[in-house]
């Protein structure tokens, strides 16, 4: 699960994101609003942001971002307890707003119940599997096979979009978090990603994009 980050408190951020990425999340950092914005097309699963930051605030930034993603839950974290602070989160489309200090784990749970996919398991054909939770891919004898990032990227991607086409420049936005690839360099991740699974379990979408087939 890909988890963008917004906290200029330098101490506070590095914790948070260790403890996200002792959790097997990828975590993507900003300390300013603005550098933020540019990167919140990348294909998050979830927002974190703080609302007194330099450059744009979280509070603005949310807005912006709810007028391209209306459903990508947003985690509100903040010192300021004033009810027309809170309320105007709400308004402007937060799912949470948890109040500094707070316990790691108050944050762990949060994102636990509004962020990860509710289907724990994939199931794949030929007695594969892939389990999201600790992103392990598993072969018919229950041997795990081992992924590199962008592999594991990728799978994350079609399985929040199981039955959909999934198109390049969504594998661009997604895997490569927003730097520029090429369409040469998506199918080769393809094909290294196939060689590691049944048969025709990605199936080519006439050139635009791919689809996963699974085991409902």
């Amino acid at each position: 699960m890909k988890i963008l980050v917004l906290e200029d408190n330098a101490r506070l951020a590095n914790l948070i994101v260790e403890a996200l990425e002792q959790k097997k999340y990828h975590v993507t950092l900003f300390d300013d609003g603005k550098k933020a914005l540019k990167a919140i097309d990348n294909g998050f699963d979830c927002f974190i942001l703080d609302i007194n930051v330099p450059g744009m605030n979280g509070i603005s930034l949310l807005k912006e971002i709810r007028t391209m993603d209306e459903h990508t839950p947003a985690i509100i974290i903040s010192a300021n307890i004033e009810l027309d602070t809170i309320q105007d989160a709400y308004h402007k489309g937060c799912d949470e707003y948890l109040k500094k200090p707070f316990y790691m784990y108050e944050l762990e749970l949060k994102i636990e119940k509004l962020c990860k996919p509710k289907m724990s398991i994939l199931k794949l054909p030929q007695g594969f599997s892939y389990t999201l939770d600790v992103e392990t891919l598993l072969d018919a004898k229950g041997e795990e096979v081992k992924l590199a990032k962008k592999e594991i990227l990728l799978l994350n991607l079609f399985a929040k979009n199981l039955g959909k086409n999934i198109s390049f420049e969504r594998i661009e936005q997604y895997v490569w978090e927003g730097e520029l690839t090429t369409t040469e360099n998506i199918r080769a991740l393809i094909k290294r990603l196939r060689k590691k699974l049944p048969d025709e379990t990605i199936e080519n979408q006439g050139g635009i994009g791919y689809r996963l087939h699974y085991v409902p």
